[in-house]
């Protein structure tokens, strides 16, 4: 008797390793698995850190980034790609000549370059190359506002002016663009997702929980899976901004600081619940 096959998609995450497993590769490994997707990893960076904030910090060498992209790829299909925090200028450079081959199919770029305190991650040079080198090169980008700001040389994005800057990111890079605005204050969390067909006002009511760590990988590694299952991308984004919010409103109440999602809860979301008007053209 034939022996049956089960391939499902695959998806690739790109980031670095959060140790209390709320942020990184283990966030986005976690919302692979819950979605139905299969999910590999190249660590970037190492980091010490929990529910706290980050103690320490270690950036992988390019030679062994690269290498851990030519196993991934050289031997699974990846449908998608997620690409999260990459740490400096050499790693770019390396997860750039990695995927090289692999351009044209979905890629989320998650451009990781402000902490959630304002401090800048990136130097000047591996601004500029992520900006220059692999963005463009991205199906869809998912910065926050701080993110929008620094890409946009703005001293900041805010309520005002968030769908100026999504619409001007988009125009400048050539790529979609979900700008998210989960940092502010007000009652309703408002994205500004812009793509071909238009502009998008996405928007949900802001949980009074401190469970937001993580939120912003697990966002853009839902988006992935999605796309990999065969989602549009406006369908995508959608469907993983319920998957964050249900993870969020879930989530454990375990540490003193900013605590983790629950994945689980995320696969119980109803997108359907979730406003996503029309503005106009991008």
């Amino acid at each position: 008797m034939p022996t049956e096959t089960f391939t499902p998609p695959v998806c690739l995450t790109i980031a670095g390793s959060d140790s209390s497993g709320g942020a990184g590769l283990q966030a986005d490994l976690k919302t692979f698995e819950a979605l139905g997707v299969y999910g590999a990893s190249v660590v970037t960076l190492i980091t010490a850190q929990n529910t706290r904030g980050v103690q320490a910090v270690e950036l992988l060498s390019p030679a062994l980034v690269g290498a851990q992209l030519h196993s991934v790829l050289s031997d699974l299909p990846v449908r998608a790609v997620k690409v999260g925090a990459l740490g400096g200028a050499p790693v770019i450079r390396a997860v750039v000549e990695g995927l090289r081959a692999w351009w044209g199919q979905d890629l989320v770029v998650d451009p990781v370059m402000v902490s959630k305190h304002g401090s800048r991650l990136l130097d000047a040079e591996a601004e500029a190359l992520l900006s220059k080198e692999l963005l463009p090169r991205a199906r869809l980008i998912t910065p926050n506002r701080s993110e929008a700001a620094v890409l946009l040389g703005w001293p900041e994005v805010d309520d005002d002016n968030a769908q100026e800057a999504a619409e001007k990111l988009a125009s400048r890079l050539g790529v979609a663009v979900l700008v998210t605005g989960g940092a502010g204050r007000e009652p309703e969390v408002a994205d500004w997702l812009v793509t071909s067909e238009g502009t998008h006002r996405l928007i949900h009511e802001r949980l009074d929980r401190r469970n937001r760590h993580g939120a912003g990988c697990t966002l853009a590694a839902a988006i992935t899976a999605a796309l990999a299952l065969g989602d549009d991308l406006k369908t995508a984004v959608v469907k993983a901004r319920a998957f964050v919010f249900e993870a969020m409103r879930a989530g454990p109440t375990f540490g003193d600081g900013e605590g983790p999602l629950w994945h689980r809860a995320g696969t119980t979301a109803d997108p359907s619940a979730h406003d996503a008007r029309r503005i106009g053209h991008g």
